[in-house]
Parts: structure tokens; C-alpha cells; sequence
């Protein structure tokens, strides 16, 4: 992905922050427990979330007693991540790019990134991670993948929607299985600050209605840069392909991704 291309991509989320918070999933619970497993997470625990959004991952550590400041580039995501937040008086939420926001004195003993990191300049992530932390502090970054499983056969056939209504669609196009989603260590190893990097998987699977699948579709990137037409024809199609042959309802199966690394340098 370009630069041009991220920054135009990153900005679609906050032009419907509501709509955002009210389809996208949240995170398993048993992430947080892992994650408090081996970093500190915890009363006192000070933590740096890059990218908060509606504060899906950020009310959780903070129901765990951390010491949070939140950096999201949107204002209308940062506002409902602030509504949330407003019972957690050691919750901060700032409005900026992680890229222009400038490191306090102090540092974290946490940088979490929640579905996010992937949006930050790649040239500026690891290393402004690195430096807002304490040595042996701990960047733990999530990706979410969609993976093969749930209503398998709704998604080979949905793949003609996108076929016939977006041009840039691959042909033939399939859902990969969990174990062929590649652990991606590289850029941490590269940076020679970090340890060794460990991962942590949870799949689960989640049952939509149409009405549902669709509004889950408008939080996507990539549906949203559609042209309005594209999308609109698009939407008709697999809300028509999920009523008139899935009953109305699909399931899709989600792999969570926490990758650990802890700052040696």
C-alpha cells in the first residue's frame, strides 16, 4: 500500500464512527487475559493505545485499573471513545496521527495497537513504539483476519457480487484457512529493538443478519473508497444473495492476532 493510499484509506473510518462502533466486534476477552499474562497490565500500568477508534480494546484495559493515554486521528471515533471512557479518570484520549503526536517525558509500559498498526507509517511505527517505551516495556499490536470457516458456502458465493460489481475483485478468490495466515515477525526482528516475538491466535465465529452483514461492510475501507453507485450495487447484491439463499442470516469466522515483542534497546 502507498502512502497516498494509506492516508486516504485510514480517514474513511471516522466518517461514520457511529455506525463503526455499532457493527465492527470487539475483542476476546481471553486476549486481555493473556496479554496481562505478559506485559504489565494492571493498576498502575502505563499504557499507550495507537489508533483507539471507539475505544473497543482501550474500555477493557482500562476496566483493568491502567494508566491509558489513546491517540486516534479521528475526532468523531475519539468522541465516543471519550464517552465511554468517562467513568476511567486515568483515560486519556488524544486527537492526532501517531506519526505528528509528540512523546511525553515519561515513559509507557505498554504500546498496544488494536487493528491499527498497519496504518501507521511504516518507516515511523517500530521505532516511535520503541522510544515512547521503557526498556523491556511491550509493544503488543492485534490483527483481525477473515478466515475460511462459518457460512463457507455464502462466501464462495458471494465472490460473483464483488466480481461483477468491482473490477480490482481477483478472480477466483478464496478465504484462506487459519493455518495458512502467516505469522509476520519481520519488522520487529529487523529493527533489532525488540526480543523475540510472540503470538497469540483466537478464532471465533460471529452470526450476522443482513442487516447486520451489511452495515458491517460499510465500516470496510475498501467498500468505503467504492464509488457510491459501485457500493450500492454491490450491497443490493449480497443482502439479495443472504435473504433468498442463507435464510437471512450468515456466520463469519474471525482470526484475533496478538503479537508481543518486548523492547531490548
Amino acid at each position: 500500500m502507498g502512502d497516498s493510499d494509506r492516508e486516504r484509506l485510514r480517514e474513511t473510518f471516522t466518517q461514520d464512527a457511529e455506525l463503526y462502533e455499532r457493527a465492527r466486534p470487539g475483542y476476546p476477552v481471553a486476549m486481555f487475559d493473556d496479554l496481562a499474562e505478559v506485559a504489565c497490565i494492571g493498576s498502575g500500568c502505563g499504557v499507550l493505545e495507537i489508533g483507539c477508534g471507539t475505544g473497543q480494546a482501550t474500555v477493557p484495559l482500562a476496566e483493568w485499573g491502567c494508566r491509558i493515554v489513546a491517540v486516534e486521528l479521528g475526532a468523531a471515533m475519539a468522541e465516543i471513545a471519550r464517552r465511554k471512557l468517562s467513568r476511567f479518570h486515568q483515560a486519556e484520549v488524544v486527537v492526532s496521527s501517531f506519526e505528528d503526536w509528540p512523546l511525553p517525558e515519561r515513559p509507557f509500559d505498554v504500546v498496544l495497537s488494536a487493528t491499527a498498526f498497519h496504518w501507521i507509517d511504516p518507516y515511523v511505527r517500530v521505532d516511535k513504539s520503541a522510544n515512547a517505551m521503557r526498556v523491556g516495556g511491550t509493544l503488543a499490536t492485534i490483527n483481525t483476519h477473515h478466515i475460511a470457516g462459518g457460512s463457507d458456502a455464502f462466501f464462495r458465493e458471494v465472490q460473483e457480487c464483488y466480481e461483477r460489481f468491482d473490477s480490482k475483485t481477483p478472480k477466483g478468490i478464496t478465504l484462506p484457512h487459519s493455518s495458512h495466515v502467516l505469522r509476520d515477525s519481520a519488522e520487529l526482528d529487523d529493527s533489532e529493538r525488540f526480543g523475540p516475538v510472540r503470538f497469540f491466535r483466537y478464532e471465533r465465529d460471529i452470526e450476522y443478519t443482513t442487516e447486520q452483514y451489511l452495515d458491517l461492510l460499510r465500516t470496510y475501507s475498501g467498500h468505503r473508497d467504492l464509488a457510491p453507485d459501485v457500493l450500492s450495487g454491490l450491497l443490493d447484491c449480497i443482502g439479495t444473495l443472504i435473504d433468498t439463499r442463507h435464510g437471512s442470516h450468515v456466520t463469519k469466522r474471525y482470526l484475533t492476532e496478538l503479537r508481543v515483542a518486548h523492547r531490548v534497546k
